[in-house]
């Protein structure tokens, strides 16, 4: 049998007003009032209707996260911190796989799904400014990743050019002269771009070559690509002293292959990954990476779409957030490998 409010005002000896501003939190309601009828939720089991709350708000209760590959580690774990956030605030999240296809892209992003949610995390890979630019639905976006659209949007992201930059500095630091680069996209992808503009504006401020001969191109983002990015240097008879991938499963794939290869990771290729994903640290040799801090990503984000369905956000804002550089056995060896940060 389904415990109402009527039952636990009856059960506290307060007013059902006062058990539905104890329920949605409200702040002027006194201390011990507040002790009083918590005691009376919790010993008859009182459960809020979600559900009819936020409809009587005029909301759906549901948060729409737009990703383009979701068997990427970086965006599962992005995604976790995006439920977890949204799940404070009482609200469900409805995950939608693009693919990084524009047309899936922009079928989301032009509220495909507007009368079911109350507003919309995207990350973005081949739409344009135009496409955004048109767009006529009023569900409040919020956007994910590097691509600069300069339009009125909140936009969560980290400086890629500054990570870029302490990842090859560190390898720099360690004696590395020859820093190849897996991960340059075929086609437009600004993360791939301001990646590579790091990797080479770092190797220019250290006095060293910019080898784009060093530079792979890839279609993908994973191991396999990466794999297949280090066998074309290898194969062409280069032979870097450093590898900084575009993201950590291409830098695993790459490592893969120096195994097989029968070059060592450190003593002979160093390698430096990015997303600091899970995975990289329970490997053989555990993968030092550059690591944004996903559960901000995830909390400025969700928390960027209420203050707009609470009026409390006039303006649109671009907000950086931090990442760190993880120092691990992949450059470091395993005496000298620790949980150290930079950036």
């Amino acid at each position: 049998m389904r415990v109402s409010l009527k039952d636990v005002a009856a059960h506290a000896g307060v007013s059902i007003k006062t058990v539905s501003n104890v329920v949605n939190n409200f702040q002027h309601v006194t201390p011990a009032m507040r002790e009083r009828v918590q005691r009376s939720i919790d010993e008859l089991g009182y459960r809020p209707n979600l559900t009819a709350r936020h409809l009587r708000a005029g909301r759906t209760g549901i948060i729409a996260l737009a990703l383009p590959e979701l068997g990427n580690p970086y965006f599962a774990e992005l995604a976790a911190a995006v439920i977890d956030t949204a799940a404070e605030h009482d609200y469900t999240v409805l995950l939608d796989h693009t693919g990084g296809r524009r047309e899936q892209e922009l079928l989301v992003s032009q509220g495909f799904r507007a009368r079911v949610i109350d507003g919309l995390i995207l990350s973005p890979i081949e739409l344009e400014t135009e496409d955004l630019r048109d767009r006529a639905e009023n569900v409040p976006l919020v956007l994910l990743g590097e691509r600069d659209y300069d339009l009125p949007y909140d936009h969560i992201a980290i400086d890629n050019v500054a990570a870029a930059r302490a990842a090859v500095a560190h390898l720099v630091g360690l004696g590395r002269r020859e820093v190849a680069f897996i991960g340059a996209r075929r086609g437009r992808n600004e993360p791939a771009q301001l990646r590579v503009r790091g990797w080479r504006e770092e190797l220019t401020a250290a006095g060293l070559p910019v080898d784009e001969g060093l530079v792979a191109a890839t279609d993908g983002w994973g191991h396999a690509d990466g794999a297949a990015a280090m066998t074309r240097i290898l194969d062409a008879g280069r032979r870097p002293d450093a590898v900084f991938a575009y993201n950590d499963p291409m830098a695993i794939g790459a490592m893969r292959v120096l195994h097989a290869r029968g070059l060592r990771v450190p003593e002979d290729i160093a390698v430096v990954g990015f997303d600091d994903v899970v995975e990289g640290r329970f490997g053989a040799v555990t993968l030092t990476s550059v690591s944004p801090d996903k559960g901000a990503i995830g909390r400025l984000a969700v928390e960027s779409v209420l203050a707009r369905l609470g009026g409390a956000a006039p303006e649109a804002r671009r907000v950086w957030a931090e990442y760190r550089l993880v120092e691990r056995e992949s450059t470091l060896g395993r005496s000298g490998a620790s949980e150290g940060t930079n950036g």
